[in-house]
């Protein structure tokens, strides 16, 4: 019958493991990575969709949704709540013009929130 096996390491081992893989991950050398960092205001680019990607992103964010709505539709009051104020925290960071997409998405949190609220009574 075969020993046991190697000791598990300990959280606090397997951490520092972990940390030390990162001072050499992406070709970093010993006094950092020996390329520019990426500009903060560069995009990383993007590939064109084709027509089915763009179709199947579509379905997937209509079914997520639904699905958002049927949980909420399970919320407590307070979890509701918690909801509906998440949509105030969606802003433009400092000094920084409004964006219509992340006006238009805070919106739309709350409107989840309140189609949510016309299936809480309508238990099967």
């Amino acid at each position: 019958m075969p020993g046991p096996g190697p000791e598990p390491l300990s959280e606090a081992l397997q951490r520092q493991r972990a940390l030390s893989r990162w001072d050499d991950e992406g070709g970093a050398e010993a006094d950092g990575p020996q390329t520019a960092p990426h500009s903060v205001e560069a995009q990383p680019p993007f590939p064109k969709m084709r027509d089915a990607e763009f179709e199947a992103l579509h379905v997937r964010v209509i079914a997520l949704e639904n699905v958002v709505i049927a949980l909420l539709s399970a919320a407590s009051d307070r979890e509701l709540g918690v909801a509906r104020e998440m949509g105030s925290y969606i802003a433009p960071r400092p000094g920084f013009t409004p964006h219509p997409l992340t006006v238009h998405a805070a919106a739309h949190m709350v409107d989840l929130v309140e189609r949510a609220a016309r299936f809480r009574n309508k238990r099967p």
